[in-house]
């Protein structure tokens, strides 16, 4: 079934000329994120990358592509099990290319430019044919220069081959996102020109004198060291407009449900620059996935989306009323509300946006305990260190920390003393009376398939120069001439990402699920994507089963562009050079 846009009739026959009027100029949606549906229904097998106009809160862009006419785009459903042929034709004057996000596909189909196969050029359709081997909630989005910051994405559902292990009465996709009307060119030239361009949230003279941020002296000492507390979020709500579905808060995307029902939410962040915090006032969620991947269900109030992310979340609401669905930028610089209701019309409460957080010392690698310190100690990272700190240099930049990272001019910062923040609530959650999800608190449904103790161990680390807008991995860049991060096929490998920098990233790999090391063994969470919160580090067990080229990278779109993007090569033995 090919998913083009329809306008809704029931909406256009209650709201009489004027609302016509204003539907007819307003962007149209496929039928899954439309406004009032009764939830997702089927999908598309076909997608045309074109041109075209975008707008929301009244700002609008004419650099938007769109997928089947929209953005989003159609839904792509699929049954596990089954083989995948999608065609994708390229009505653009560039090239263009689709990666099927959290699909294990061979490599020549996995969809990066230059890495697994050669795009697809302008007036060109490329057919993608793989076979379906597992279900759950991904999405799709190009690959290709900034086009998935400007439309090109949109959610993937593959249905199980036999009975759900998720029940639900009824589901919904809530697909956030970001946009600006600045294209993520020019907006990258203006963070390589001022880092801190779009960050209006500084501390400020009222706020000091109010007592609503760290004391005078604690913030002279931030800025001695050239580094701001309030440096959370790159590109942030001055510039973006934040989506549910393609909707802001004034467009209001609404999703239906009869009180009792076992709703499902399968919640994709298709940011570009955007980690979210989710909330449903008066309404606890359950969490039944992650990554696409079933979990022992966990019952929270608040969770932490990263940008690639994906969690499916059962909510039961009982009362007949409207629900806000609350996706709060992790700087707190802005926000979106979506409505669950049981009728149409009914709108629920936008609630104000909470105080901004503030980076702490654990943000840049150190550990507190260790030098029990307050909540925002300062120390002279010039120093050496004190016998407390265990022999750790807090000097950064010392090669000490971390021998292997080139100290170029990309690399400005090093973590002394980075820790395991798998178990720690995330950037901006850490003080909220409710429950909050944790990476700690996930645990797989299933058995883990690969019960093999890792051959060997690897460490990688984040790197940056943040002032100068330079990103890296290893202090190397793929444009430096970095070489690929190789692994024999099969072998099972523990790998260490150290977080270098004071901001977090989303890493993801191609190609392969990983099991984060937390928890007893045996059913520990797979992801495909993990977060890494600044100054921290997190160790994932790795198969490495799929034999190829695959991309490994952050997913904050201008640190990928900007160099934080290595390959991950996996040989057969004897078959590595």
């Amino acid at each position: 079934m090919d998913d083009r846009l329809s306008i809704d009739r029931r909406a256009l026959l209650a709201g009489g000329g004027a609302m016509a009027a204003s539907l007819a100029l307003a962007p149209l949606f496929p039928a899954w994120a439309q406004s009032g549906t009764a939830g997702a229904g089927a999908g598309t097998t076909r997608l045309d990358i074109a041109r075209g106009h975008f707008s929301s809160g009244g700002r609008s862009a004419h650099h938007a592509i769109t997928v089947n006419g929209s953005s989003p785009g159609p839904l792509i459903r699929l049954k596990e099990g089954e083989t995948a042929r999608l065609a994708v034709a390229n009505r653009l004057g560039e090239q263009t290319s689709i990666h099927w996000h959290g699909l294990l596909v061979p490599f020549q189909m996995d969809g990066v430019p230059g890495v697994s196969f050669p795009g697809i050029d302008p007036g060109e359709t490329f057919t993608y044919e793989f076979p379906l081997i597992q279900s759950g909630t991904y999405w799709y989005h190009s690959h290709s220069g900034m086009q998935e910051a400007i439309g090109l994405y949109g959610p993937i559902v593959i249905d199980p081959a036999g009975p759900d292990p998720i029940s639900a009465d009824r589901e919904h996709i809530l697909m956030l996102a970001d946009w600006s009307p600045i294209h993520p060119h020019e907006q990258m030239r203006k963070l390589k020109v001022a880092a801190g361009y779009f960050n209006r949230q500084r501390q400020d003279i009222a706020g000091l004198l109010a007592g609503r941020d760290m004391p005078l002296k604690d913030r002279l000492e931030w800025a001695r060291m050239r580094m701001d507390a309030t440096d959370i979020s790159d590109v942030t709500g001055a510039t973006y407009g934040f989506l549910i579905n393609g909707q802001g808060t004034a467009e209001n995307w609404t999703g239906l449900f009869r009180p009792g029902e076992r709703v499902r939410l399968r919640v994709i962040n298709a940011s570009a620059m955007t980690n979210f915090n989710v909330r449903i006032p008066g309404l606890a969620m359950t969490v039944v996935a992650a990554d696409g991947l079933p979990v022992q269900p966990v019952e929270t109030d608040e969770f932490q989306i990263a940008i690639a992310e994906t969690y499916d979340v059962i909510v039961t609401p009982s009362e007949d009323k409207a629900f806000g669905v609350i996706a709060e930028a992790l700087d707190r610089s802005g926000q979106v509300r979506g409505t669950l209701t049981p009728r149409a019309g009914m709108v629920a409460p936008v609630p104000p946006l909470r105080r901004r957080p503030l980076l702490t010392m654990r943000d840049m690698g150190m550990d507190m305990a260790a030098m029990d310190m307050g909540h925002h100690g300062v120390i002279d990272l010039s120093q050496p260190a004190s016998a407390a700190m265990d022999g750790h240099s807090m000097a950064m930049r010392d090669p000490a920390v971390a021998p292997q990272v080139r100290l170029g001019p990309g690399v400005a910062t090093l973590s002394p003393m980075p820790v395991d923040r798998l178990a720690d609530r995330p950037t901006g959650l850490e003080d909220v009376e409710h429950r909050v999800l944790t990476y700690a608190a996930l645990r797989s449904l299933a058995p883990n398939p690969d019960r093999r103790a890792p051959g060997r161990q690897i460490e990688l680390h984040l790197t940056a120069n943040m002032e100068r807008y330079m990103w890296s991995i290893d202090g190397s860049t793929m444009a430096d001439g970095a070489q690929p991060i190789p692994f024999r096929l099969d072998e099972r490998v523990r790998v260490t990402l150290v977080n270098d920098t004071m901001m977090p990233h989303p890493i993801h790999l191609h190609g392969h699920f990983f099991e984060l090391v937390c928890g007893d063994p045996g059913h520990r969470v797979r992801k495909h994507t993990v977060n890494v919160l600044p100054g921290g580090k997190v160790a994932f067990d790795l198969t490495a089963d799929a034999e190829g080229d695959w991309a490994f990278h952050c997913h904050m779109l201008l640190h990928m562009h900007a160099g934080m993007m290595r390959v991950v090569t996996v040989r057969r033995a004897g078959d590595e050079a």
